[in-house]
């Protein structure tokens, strides 16, 4: 099984090279499931029942949130009729949606992708590893591959998440931070992990934001708008390979047999 894992696509530079490359790619990397973090495709802030229904139109079979996800407030409304469309798990009982997700891949083997948030420099909310314990426990014998977004600020807190899913989470990879982590390997009990799958959008602005007025508020302090900004668009992703010969971590998921990042740039 191959699963493609589009780090946090930032507004419509973003959506444009998803739309642009994505089935190139998954026709030539055969890919069975591809997975996106669409929390900033709506101008870097949100997104909108609109852009989800666009990208869950293209071969995205899952959009993941995080901090981001209320942005907009018509999302409220329409996360509880959006299954794919999830935000982080751990927030209080009663939030709009779902963080848990559970679908069928391509390749007809049953999955179910988490989200989660961190609660370092981020709002304080429920614990997202209780909540990993949780909605795992809860999960059928027959769910074969269990993929986990970690959107979290510190390196640490995503690191530790891997070590503790390794076995019992086929994929756990951090998004939020927007930049690349080159750490990506799989841990002794067969789970892929990366820090962080960094950005799909612009990248000649500081993480995905027009760079002239976050240099300006760095010097002066002062409240700035903060506009998506244009050039060397990129898409970062993640392709895992599971086993070929089904092989099961110690909670019975497919184990991951390697991950291997991907950037590709509009031409």
């Amino acid at each position: 099984m191959r699963i493609l894992f589009i780090g946090d696509i930032v507004g419509s530079p973003g959506r444009q090279i998803v739309h642009d490359r994505l089935a190139d790619l998954v026709a030539q990397r055969k890919i069975d499931l591809v997975i996106a973090n669409g929390e900033n495709s709506a101008s870097g802030f949100g997104i909108t029942p609109r852009l989800a229904e666009e990208l869950l139109q293209t071969d995205i079979a899952v959009l993941t949130g995080g901090n981001h996800s209320w942005d907009k407030k018509e999302i409220l409304d329409y996360l509880p009729h959006e299954p794919r469309l999830l935000r982080p798990a751990n927030f209080p009982d009663g939030s709009p949606g779902s963080g848990v997700y559970i679908g069928v891949a391509k390749n007809g083997i049953k999955y179910c992708v988490i989200n989660l948030q961190g609660r370092v420099f981020l709002p304080a909310i429920d614990d997202p590893f209780k909540k990993a314990d949780e909605l795992l426990a809860s999960l059928a014998p027959d769910v074969a591959m269990v993929f986990v977004d970690m959107h979290a600020e510190t390196t640490s807190e995503k690191i530790a998440l891997g070590w503790y899913l390794d076995g019992r989470a086929t994929v756990v990879v951090g998004t939020h931070t927007h930049v690349a982590t080159a750490d990506e390997h799989v841990l002794p009990q067969g789970t892929a992990f990366i820090t962080d799958v960094g950005m799909t959008g612009p990248h000649s602005g500081v993480i995905g934001m027009d760079r002239e007025a976050i240099i300006r508020k760095f010097i002066n302090g002062l409240p700035a708008r903060f506009e998506v900004a244009s050039g060397d668009v990129q898409m970062n992703a993640v392709v895992v390979e599971t086993d070929d010969d089904g092989a099961r971590n110690t909670a019975g998921r497919l184990r991951a047999r390697s991950i291997e990042r991907v950037r590709l740039r509009i031409d």
